[in-house]
């Protein structure tokens, strides 16, 4: 038997310095008190973690940081962008400049709350700590113009939605953050829907780890996740780790930037570490896709993350997750000197470029037209053409969807309004004071496959619009029915909200809230046509694997 080596202990993930940049929120609610020993204790009252997480989910709700939105910036300004990248990315900047007015939220799903907190052995509290957070959760989602996302099972089979937004994901640590046993550290965030479902766990072998079968398998897995959870996105990668939840959790701190202080080299204390060759690889990797940012292009991501973790001999768990355009996440901190949370940008405006797209082949549908007038006029068009919609939408998604699929199976004719008009794919935030609506970007399409044979074969949805890439399914369903998919931009659910939106009036099922059945009017309302009464689907080629880079190469 071996000799065991001598006891050492390396934290798993050793994240280093903390470099954010932080404004002061309180210095009220906090003290500075004598303990035994000659030690001293940092007395935090409950109701400054509540008024810290309310702030924390209202900027993150409406403010991004500095950096994503440079990001974006930057593929204006690539002269090797595509038209469609470009033009995905000065929407968002529009539409992080309408955010930060503090009225609508940047995107409609304005996410399951999730906050994670490290409080130091000094720290003194009530003990009901994350009562406090779930308190400032309530208080966000209830007085801001933000959606309730979350469903309390009252039977296995029956839900309802709690009105709050509550449950909200909290987990509390007792560690002395970065080293400083009287402060109390969290990371605050909110996440989608549409980005939470692109969270994979992939259960691999020792055969993964060589740099030519890696590109390979990611090669064919990362184009799996396709444009639903609204690129660019910040792409995180975990191999190995400890258990495979332990890998998906460390997948989702990298991809809110959590990790970057990590080392870059591995040792014998076994702790994680990022590798910085294989993200260029990988990045390099995705620009040849040619997904783009949504419509074509080289910006399927503006950055990756890719984490080696320590694993057991006989398990090699793989886990990838994404950060989305509504890229929402921030550090705060409780010291003796204040209550303080990261410093997010209120200016996007600065990022906004003075150019003219207006020179891209834009074709416009008046979507006042009859049903088969709309048809012939999109079925003139190749994929990938960009439109500018103008007229009436009937919206509708996941919910009102199985009660028209149980009415059809019932014997029930299709409802007239899936037959005259376009179904557009959503559901709103709160209708702030004065508006038409609240924040109303498109949901994620995928959900609704199930629907689209049954509903065209029905005479409805024959024209959809939402965000992402589609199954063969839908476009066999298109092409038998002479329907079209038209993909809308994922991510600026404010601008939409602002420009583009008229009217909104409930048709149907008034009491699911948000998942109604509404009738919206839309004027140069943004579009792509994905999947066309050809057979012609878009996504259909650039998700398919084809080309492996090397580690270490460039373009």
């Amino acid at each position: 038997m071996s000799r065991a080596a001598a006891f050492s202990y390396t934290p798993l993930l050793p994240i280093g310095d903390d470099l954010t940049d932080y404004r002061l929120v309180t210095d009220e609610g906090v003290d500075v008190v004598d303990g035994p020993g000659g030690r001293r204790f940092l007395t935090v009252e409950s109701s400054v973690m509540t008024q810290l997480t309310a702030e924390a989910m209202h900027d993150i709700a409406h403010y991004l940081r500095p950096a994503h939105l440079a990001q974006l910036r930057a593929i204006i300004d690539d002269p090797r962008a595509s038209p469609n990248d470009r033009f995905v990315a000065l929407d968002l900047l529009r539409n992080a400049n309408i955010a930060a007015g503090g009225v609508l939220p940047m995107c409609q799903d304005t996410g399951t709350a999730i906050v994670m907190g490290k409080r130091g052995r000094h720290v003194l509290t009530d003990g009901l700590d994350e009562q406090a957070v779930a308190q400032g959760v309530y208080q966000a989602y209830t007085r801001l113009n933000l959606r309730y996302s979350q469903l309390a099972p009252l039977t296995m089979w029956d839900e309802k939605n709690t009105g709050t937004n509550l449950p909200a994901q909290i987990e509390l640590y007792a560690e002395d953050p970065g080293g400083q046993p009287d402060a109390y550290k969290f990371l605050f965030m909110a996440k989608g829907g549409g980005s939470a479902n692109k969270s994979y766990l992939y259960q691999e072998t020792k055969a993964l780890l060589n740099p030519a079968r890696m590109m390979q398998f990611l090669d064919e897995k990362l184009r799996l996740i396709g444009t639903s959870a609204c690129p660019p996105y910040h792409l995180a990668i975990v191999i190995g780790g400890t258990s495979a939840e332990y890998a998906l959790k460390t997948a989702k701190l990298a991809s809110a930037k959590y990790l970057d202080n990590l080392p870059r080299h591995g040792t014998m204390g076994a702790h994680g570490f990022r590798d910085v060759e294989l993200e260029a690889a990988v990045l390099e990797l995705t620009r040849d896709f040619g997904i783009g940012a949504q419509f074509g292009g080289r910006y399927f991501c503006h950055d990756v993350r890719v984490i080696r973790l320590p694993r057991h001999g006989a398990s090699c768990p793989v886990a990838i997750a994404v950060s989305c355009s509504a890229d929402r996440q921030a550090l705060a901190k409780i010291t003796p000197s204040g209550v303080w949370l990261e410093r997010l940008e209120t200016d996007p405006a600065r990022f906004l470029p003075d150019v003219d797209l207006g020179a891209e082949p834009v074709v416009q549908i008046d979507l006042n037209r009859p049903m088969d007038e709309i048809r012939t006029e999109l079925s003139k068009y190749p994929v990938k053409t960009r439109l500018s919609l103008t007229g009436p939408l009937v919206v509708a998604r996941d919910i009102a969807h199985a009660k028209i699929a149980e009415r059809l199976d019932a014997g029930e004719p299709m409802p007239q309004y899936l037959r005259d008009h376009a179904v557009y794919y959503a559901g709103p935030a709160k209708t702030p004071e004065g508006y038409a609506s609240g924040s109303f970007g498109p949901t994620t399409a995928g959900r609704m496959d199930a629907y689209v044979e049954k509903f065209q074969a029905a005479g409805g949805s024959l024209v959809m619009l939402a965000k992402g890439n589609r199954s063969s399914q839908v476009t066999r369903a298109c092409q038998t029915y002479g329907g079209f998919y038209l993909g809308s931009i994922g991510g600026p659910a404010a601008r939409l909200a602002q420009d583009c939106i008229r009217h909104v009036e409930v048709l149907e099922y008034p009491e699911l809230g948000m998942e109604a059945v509404w009738k919206i009017e839309v004027s140069d309302f943004p579009a792509f046509i994905v999947v066309d009464d050809k057979g012609e689907d878009f996504f259909a080629e650039v998700t398919r694997p084809s080309s492996v880079f090397q580690i270490g190469a460039r373009p």
